[in-house]
Formats: structure tokens, sequence, C-alpha cells
């Protein structure tokens, strides 16, 4: 599976359907606190495109996340399901040893500034082991199978427009791919409120 570059840029703050401000999401996610790697390439991002810092929304290191696999809204999900997600999903990571994954270099896709994530393999296997879990569960799992594409978004387009002045401004700068260790998975609680996502953590699941 590949990213596709873009050459035009459209704001990634649109309300999807069901979103609005003041709903929260449960959906699992890979982040990156402690890996000090990860947030030394996103700074050095930041920097090259802080020129840009009106147009773009420049993502800091607490927010950096992988986007996993969602379960469904606050409300609309029983929280002793949510609950009970966690423990099907503990014992089926368990299963799934800790690896170290490499993030980037960049694509510049429509709405944001992707780092790819490899082996997209070995994050392939938490997301399946946690879409068992949810299956387990609720019966059926939400979103597709098929054409997920692990990756860290250090910046989201918060307008309409050409993508080459930040095509530039990431061409003229050297990044080096970072290194990380993924050792666990997230389950959060996200919501969307102030143009960034942002979240508390409902649980923390171990790797085997």
């Amino acid at each position: 599976m590949t990213l596709t570059p873009s050459s035009t840029l459209r704001n990634h703050w649109w309300w999807r359907p069901g979103w609005s401000v003041g709903r929260r999401f449960y959906t699992w996610h890979l982040t990156w606190g402690g890996q000090d790697d990860v947030h030394r390439l996103a700074a050095e991002y930041r920097d090259a495109l802080a020129p840009y810092a009106g147009e773009l929304t420049l993502i800091p290191d607490r927010w950096l996340h992988l986007t996993m696999q969602g379960i469904g809204f606050v409300g609309e999900v029983a929280e002793r399901d949510v609950r009970a997600v966690v423990d099907a999903a503990s014992e089926r990571l368990a299963a799934v040893p800790a690896f170290d994954v490499r993030v980037g270099p960049h694509v510049l896709a429509p709405e944001a500034v992707l780092l790819p994530v490899q082996p997209g393999g070995s994050v392939d296997a938490v997301r399946g082991a946690v879409r068992g879990a949810i299956g387990d569960v609720l019966g059926k799992v939400p979103e597709s199978a098929t054409g997920f594409r692990p990756h860290v978004s250090v910046a989201y387009s918060a307008s309409d427009g050409p993508a080459a002045p930040v095509e530039g401004a990431l061409a003229a700068r050297e990044f080096s791919p970072a290194r990380a260790r993924v050792s666990s998975a997230e389950l959060i609680v996200i919501h969307r409120d102030n143009e960034m996502y942002e979240w508390e953590t409902f649980a923390t699941v171990p790797l085997g």
C-alpha cells in the first residue's frame, strides 16, 4: 500500500458525518510519548513548515498519533462494552511481540503532511488484534479492514490551496527518518473541538 502525493491542499477540518463540537469518540491509536526520535523529527518538520503556520496546523509532540481503529461515539457504545473490548484486546495483543518501526520520510497528501510508518505489517498485526477484539464483543467491526496505511501526521492543511509552496519548503530540507519502539496500543477518547486531535487515554494495553 502506498500514500500518493498531492499537488493541491484542502482544509482537513471540515466536519465529517457524525462529528460536531463536543462529541467524543472511542478509538485505538499508537501514540508516541517518550519516543524522543519521533519528537526530534516532528520538531524538524514544524520548523520547516513554520512560515505556513496560518495555512497548516502543526502538530505538537503531545498529539502525535497513528490512527488505527475506531469503535464508536461516546454515548452510542456502552462503556461496559468498551471495557470488554479492552479485556479482549489484552488477550490478543499479548500474542503480538513489541517491534521497532521507521517513521518517514514524508508524503504531502491533500489534507496533511504524512510520515509513513514501516514495517506496515507489524502495525497491521496490532490493528488485526484490535479488530478481532471488537468483533469478539460487538459482533461487528466498524471501518474497513482494507486500505489501512499506517502513518503519523505532522501537519494538517487548514485551508484550500496549491501544495507547491509547502512542497518547496519540505524539498529545501533534509529529514532523517525516526526510529521508534512500539510496545503498547492505546484506547483513547478523542475529540477535534479545537482544530486539533486531542484525547484522554482510556486504556493502555501492552504488546507481548
